[in-house]
């Protein structure tokens, strides 16, 4: 076992949760937003799309590169970049300026994630890939415990700036953690004579079928992920009732489950195999999902039950693939495809809010219509998965 392994998963996992607070964040503020600036859901959409589509545009062109770097040294570059567009985003004035300043955070912020993720797959053997992506996942979980209602209520005390702020004084309190605790990751490093050119690794990746299957995987995921999440917040308001406070609610009770709940599922992964797993939990998410996109004005407390569970088995479906996608790369490129992946997911992402912006319509009384559309095409593709998981090749890299 590597030394201080648990030490640099919780650091990674607290990288993950200002990459993950700094993204989930902008859903609750939608409403802070329109009303400052008069802007409409579908600009709003475009707001949240701008961040994914720069993230993907980088993450193409970081998946020739990154490979040629040593892991750490690439972490601790982008981290960098990723709090200055946070701090950018955290003094805009103007929509426009929100605009580029969230084109920024995504150029480095889409990155990040890959990064963080190829570390794990060089560092912890496959055995163990599921517990260790389970830890990882709690970065996501205490974003959802902490950083977005405290987030949220920062912005509820001054405006909407704070969360943002706020994140760039986690991100700096995190930054020496890095340095002393995350080791040099130099084994995927080439000589300069073997090191192969940007078209072979373009060519490794998209011709390899055990490649392109992996990313159909997480493109998928994605897909039927974020059809729902750029709406969800302001449904949960405008529909069923929720005030601004209680938002607060679905994000903190919902990741303090997912805390508890995402280690098991990542041990469960490694125990019982993470294709099983996995195809468990896309068929319990779908059930949260068709509950949530077709729900009226109910009490509190069932609503809650049904964001916790879709919160819980979303994230359940998430480990076990992460952890399958990690052992189905050829390790020399694995950094180039977890970054090329991670592009793929945020265009997909972008593509999905769009749509989202589309199909969801505002009525004259302030509530949206056509969310139960977006349900149905989020099972659609996350139920296809199904068919393409078995398919899946796993080595023990």
């Amino acid at each position: 076992m590597l030394k201080n392994e648990r030490i640099l998963l919780f650091i990674l996992a607290a990288i993950n949760f200002t990459n993950i607070v700094d993204f989930m964040v902008m859903m609750p503020l939608e409403t802070y937003l329109t009303n400052l600036y008069g802007i409409t859901h579908f600009q709003f959409s475009v707001l949240v799309a701008c961040y994914t589509l720069s993230a993907g545009i980088s993450g193409y062109a970081a998946a020739l590169f990154v490979d040629r770097f040593d892991r750490k040294t690439s972490l601790q570059t982008i981290f960098v970049g990723f709090l200055i567009g946070t701090f950018l985003c955290g003094v805009a004035q103007s929509y426009s300026l929100l605009l580029v300043a969230r084109i920024v955070t995504g150029v480095f912020g889409g990155v990040l994630g890959s990064l963080v993720m190829a570390i794990v797959a060089d560092v912890i053997p496959m055995e163990r890939r599921g517990a260790a992506m389970g830890i990882i996942t709690t970065g996501f979980s205490m974003a959802s415990i902490a950083g977005v209602p405290l987030g949220l209520y920062l912005a509820s005390l001054t405006d909407w700036h704070a969360p943002f702020l706020f994140l760039v004084v986690v991100g700096l309190i995190i930054s020496p953690f890095i340095r002393k605790f995350v080791p040099s990751v130099k084994a995927h490093i080439q000589t300069r004579e073997d090191r192969p050119g940007f078209s072979t690794i373009l060519k490794e990746i998209l011709t390899d079928r055990n490649h392109l299957i992996a990313l159909a995987l997480m493109i998928g995921l994605m897909l039927g992920h974020f059809c729902i999440i750029p709406t969800y917040a302001r449904y949960m308001e405008a529909n069923v009732g929720f005030t601004k406070e209680q938002v607060t609610l679905i994000y903190f009770v919902g990741g303090l489950f997912t805390f508890f709940t995402s280690p098991i599922v990542g041990r469960m992964a490694d125990k019982y195999g993470k294709k099983k797993v996995f195809s468990v939990f896309v068929i319990l998410c779908a059930i949260p999902v068709l509950i949530i996109t077709h729900m009226g004005r109910v009490p509190l407390i069932p609503a809650l039950v049904v964001t916790t569970l879709f919160f819980v088995f979303s994230s359940g479906r998430f480990i076990p693939a992460q952890a399958l996608v990690t052992g189905a790369i050829n390790p020399k490129i694995r950094g180039g495809f977890m970054s090329f992946s991670s592009a793929s997911q945020q265009v997909a992402a972008g593509i999905a809010s769009l749509i989202s912006g589309v199909i969801v319509t505002e009525n004259v009384d302030g509530t949206l219509g056509n969310y139960n559309y977006i349900g149905y095409v989020s099972v659609l593709i996350t139920m296809s998965l199904l068919f393409l998981v078995p398919r899946l090749v796993i080595g023990k890299s």
